[in-house]
């Protein structure tokens, strides 16, 4: 078993300097406190940014800080300049991501030179982990600042078992298909084995988004990622249950409350909590309070508003801006109702301590915790946790994460300010025998699922991922491929079966746009200079594409899933007598299927029949096939013919038609020493059966097979090609 490492963007201690001298702080949140347990295990370490940096720093205090740090917090800082977090933190997380992801698309700014410190600063983080990772390790990366790096360690370090979690939402596809280099992104996060979020909602989200533009599918959460799975799945955060429902006896304690209950003179009291941020939805909450006001004039002077706004990002222009919107706000209404012996509003623009916090919560009767999009919000489980009385209740926005959790409070429209008004005034006047059932079952639930149990939760499950694996007996070739490298070394005479699309070139969205690049034309050439092999291209393709790509080349070729046949420089040879009467019948009906589903094409070749759908929306797909597939199984269920399944195209050929025997033809005519069948879809499994047993079979990709051995996707066989080149180079 080897180590645990955590990634964030923030160390759980934050570095301070103060004139000469350098001080350590325990960060406060969620994720610290989360992590805490797992961390202090003695063969874990955590790497982030430390909360300073390198301009406010000399090369003397970096030492000091890197050694402290390390020997005394078991932590490894990422060091980054006053220009790095300006276009990478305050530029591309908080400009670009943050605002997208919240969907808040009018705020987002697209900016190379950001974009491109982003990659820097996630290269940055992969290199402090370079030196510790080993192989057996469980790595855990947090949120959006680092939604790169999951594909930088597990390219670099297979062996590892690599989670990611986003802490924030993830928008749905309409939304996510904006951000310019949404496939970097997704191709990033892809590199985990496991990728949690805090709703399923957003697990559905992410999952649409691979689906429609990576092509990726999934089943059952599993996502099938060329040549590997990565799980999803939904982990609620939690909270520390125990610090919040813990009696607090200290004297500073005691006093914040003796001043919560003096100046509540009997009022009752809302409250509500954030940091300045416009997902928070702050300026409509405070109008729904006015409106609450306006509609009940008989609570004026028996219930306050106490809003606390914690400071963040001042200095930026939309905060500033809405930090003025909220006092006006504030100004204009508490001018408008209030008294000479009430305020409506108590307006704090700063930090509370944790304590003086719980004391709120313990003394509100309403918490209010409408944010127009927030990831999660722990806020309104702390304000539950620390109402022991059970009397509290909270008015929640459907758009927090939290709410999917603590469904049974008041659930509101945060953009309706009537809604949140109306909800206000039910919370007020809910019966305290309702309120204390509602809150009896949410504790029960908080407590089971703290944030403890969260963390390891989710660290089991990454210790389980990628064990849905194939559920057959082919051997991976990734790690080590000695065996048929030496069986090549070793032979006299080799022939080698080659499947095309999948197998030697990625599966691209029109079936022209495969056409052979420069460099596989060139394997191909200096495969077949070396006197010892004989190449066969067995395809599914028709042969007049074949002869177009690679009708230059001294190959052997399998067309039309075997058909076709043609040797060195000769004819093409129909390999089965057949005829077309069946077909004007197919098309007629997959017409019919290719004029509902748009994206749909029909290719016919010149014996067979293909219906493409790589460029259907993905959730028609999903609708739409079983019917295709029924109609065609009802067709020809009385003819010769049969379905054949490849990479989003379905296949009606004559049964009799067979790669595999096919492809014995040429088996026939010497005796060799070294046999090579590969392949990646349904189709190529023929070819697989039908070689002789001492035949070496590979698979590229993943999924059940009957091929012997296993590689991860055509890049991995084309590096094979390589080596094999490399060996015939070395011999002469």
């Amino acid at each position: 078993m080897g180590k645990t490492i955590i990634i964030s963007n923030r160390l759980p201690v934050t570095v301070k300097k103060d004139e000469d001298n350098i001080s350590y702080h325990p960060s406060i949140g969620g994720l610290a406190t989360g992590l805490d347990g797992i961390h202090k295990e003695s063969n874990s370490i955590w790497i982030g940014w430390p909360g300073i940096t390198t301009d406010d720093v000399t090369p003397k205090d970096r030492r000091t800080l890197t050694k402290d740090l390390r020997e005394i917090y078991n932590c490894k800082p990422v060091y980054l300049s006053d220009h790095e977090m300006e276009l990478f933190y305050y530029g591309f997380c908080n400009m670009t991501i943050w605002p997208l992801f919240h969907y808040f698309v009018n705020k987002v700014e697209y900016d190379l030179e950001m974009w491109e410190m982003y990659q820097e600063v996630n290269q940055k983080f992969f290199d402090a982990v370079k030196p510790v990772i080993e192989d057996g390790d469980m790595v855990w990366v947090h949120d959006y600042q680092l939604l790169l790096l999951p594909r930088m360690i597990k390219s670099a370090f297979p062996n590892t078992k690599v989670g990611f979690f986003l802490h924030i939402p993830f928008p749905s596809f309409e939304i996510f298909r904006l951000l310019v280099w949404r496939d970097e992104i997704l191709t990033g996060m892809l590199g985990a084995d496991l990728i949690g979020f805090h709703t399923y909602d957003y697990v559905r989200h992410f999952l649409s988004s691979v689906r429609r533009l990576l092509g990726f599918e999934n089943n059952l959460n599993h996502i099938s990622c060329e040549d590997r799975y990565v799980s999803v799945d939904a982990f609620p955060m939690g909270i520390d249950y125990n610090r919040f429902t813990m009696t607090y006896n200290t004297p500073e304690f005691q006093n914040q409350v003796k001043q919560i209950i003096s100046s509540k003179k009997g009022e009752k009291m809302l409250l509500s909590v954030d940091r300045l941020d416009y997902t928070k939805g702050i300026p409509e909450r405070i109008r729904a309070f006015d409106t609450f006001l306006t509609k009940y004039p008989e609570y004026r002077e028996k219930v306050r508003f106490q809003l606390i706004v914690a400071p963040s990002r001042v200095a930026v222009d939309s905060y500033a801006d809405l930090r003025s919107e909220i006092t006006e706000l504030v100004s204009e209404i508490n001018g408008k109702h209030g008294t000479v012996n009430w305020m409506p509003i108590w307006y704090f623009f700063q930090s509370f301590s944790q304590e003086g916090l719980i004391a709120l919560y313990k003394y509100s009767d309403v918490l209010l915790v409408t944010p127009l999009r927030d990831g999660m919000n722990l806020v309104a489980k702390e304000y539950i946790a620390a109402r022991t009385d059970y009397k509290g209740m909270v008015v929640i926005s459907e758009t927090a994460g939290a709410a999917s959790e603590i469904g049974e409070v008041v659930v509101v429209n945060a953009n309706d300010i009537d809604e949140i008004a109306e909800g206000i005034k039910t919370a007020l006047e809910m019966p305290v025998k309702e309120k204390t059932a509602i809150n009896k079952s949410l504790h029960k639930r908080l407590k089971r699922y703290n944030v403890s149990f969260w963390a390891q939760d989710f660290m089991n499950n990454l210790d389980k991922a990628g064990e849905i694996a194939d559920q057959t007996a082919a051997i991976s070739l990734e790690k080590d491929n000695s065996v048929i490298i030496n069986a090549y070394k070793k032979a006299k005479k080799r022939i080698i079966f080659l499947d095309y699309d999948g197998t030697l070139v990625g599966f691209k969205a029109l079936p022209e746009q495969a056409r052979p690049d420069p460099e596989l034309k060139r394997m191909l050439f200096d495969l077949i200079d070396d006197p010892k092999n004989k190449l066969v291209i067995v395809s599914g393709r028709d042969r007049y594409t074949l002869e177009d790509w690679l009708g230059d080349l001294r190959i052997n070729m399998l067309a039309g899933h075997g058909l076709w046949r043609r040797e060195l420089d000769g004819e093409w040879i129909m390999t089965v007598s057949l005829d077309n009467s069946w077909k004007k019948a197919v098309t007629n009906m997959l017409q019919v299927y290719c004029d509902r589903m748009p994206g749909a094409l029909i290719e016919e070749k010149d014996y067979s029949i293909a219906f493409h759908y790589r460029q259907c929306e993905p959730d028609m797909v999903s609708k739409k096939m079983s019917e295709v597939w029924a109609a065609l199984s009802s067709m020809t269920q009385s003819m010769s013919l049969t379905v054949q399944e490849g990479n989003k195209v379905l296949e009606v050929k004559d049964m009799r038609v067979d790669k595999g025997q096919s492809s014995l033809a040429f088996l026939n005519q010497e005796q060799y020493d070294f046999i090579l069948g590969v392949g990646d879809d349904h189709t190529d499994e023929d070819l697989f059966v039908a070689l002789p047993k001492k035949a070496l079979t590979v698979k590229v990709g993943i999924g059940m097979t009957s091929a012997r051995y296993r590689l991860g996707s055509w890049k991995s066989m084309r590096s094979l090609l390589k080596q094999f080149i490399e060996l015939n180079k070395e011999k002469t």
